[in-house]
Parts: C-alpha cells; sequence; structure tokens
C-alpha cells in the first residue's frame, strides 16, 4: 500500500493511501488499522485512492466507515477517488456512495480538503 503526504495550498496535511488488489476480509483489517495510525499520528484529513483496488467486499468497506468515523471524531475529513469500475458497482448497490464523499481523481479529492474543514 502506497502512503503519501500532501501539503494543501493553507498548509493542511492530508494523508493520501493507495491500497492495491482486493480489500477484502483477508487485507481489511490491515487497512483498517493504517487508517487509525494514519488519523491518529500523521493527519486527521486522508484521501483514499481506489484505483489499483479492483475488489471490496463488505469488510474492505467496513474498514472505510470506520476510517471515516475516526476522521469525524476529531473533526478531520476522508475522502475517496479514483474507484475502479469494478469496486464502484458495490458502492452502488450497497448505498454508500451517498455515504462517503467519493471523487473522480485525486486531484479533486486533494482540492476538496480544505471545505471539509470549515463545515
Amino acid at each position: 500500500m502506497e502512503q503519501r503526504t500532501y501539503t494543501t495550498q493553507d498548509g493542511t496535511t492530508v494523508i493520501v493511501l493507495t491500497p492495491t488488489g482486493r480489500l477484502d476480509i483477508t487485507t481489511a483489517w490491515q487497512f483498517r488499522l493504517k487508517l487509525q495510525e494514519c488519523i491518529s499520528k500523521l493527519s486527521r484529513h486522508v484521501v483514499v485512492n481506489l484505483g489499483q483496488v479492483n475488489f471490496i467486499d463488505s469488510s474492505g468497506l467496513t474498514s472505510l466507515v470506520a476510517g471515516m468515523r475516526d476522521a469525524e471524531k476529531v473533526k478531520g475529513s476522508f475522502r475517496i477517488c479514483n474507484v475502479h469500475p469494478e469496486a464502484k458497482l458495490v458502492f452502488e448497490v450497497t448505498m454508500m456512495d451517498s455515504v462517503f464523499e467519493i471523487f473522480e481523481t485525486e486531484e479533486e479529492a486533494l482540492e476538496g480538503v480544505p471545505r471539509g474543514i470549515a463545515s
């Protein structure tokens, strides 16, 4: 899993996580721990780039929801971007596409982060 740090124009630090492959029962726990670590130690603002994740199951969705809740608890932001077409269907069927802030590109997700601070 790739992890990068991005700083917005106003100086906000954002962690960009890019998991690869499957986000399922075998990988979701590790991903969940990584989200917790990033939010608690590095930045309360996280962007998850799902461009390289071609499969998500319920445990993968649960780890994303938990990450979103962790970010909300510390008044941060949690955004998802670049959802792989095969994974997008899971978000639509479960109606999670209305729960998460989902952006087409990583750039759009990063540009939107400062607005999340104000709300």
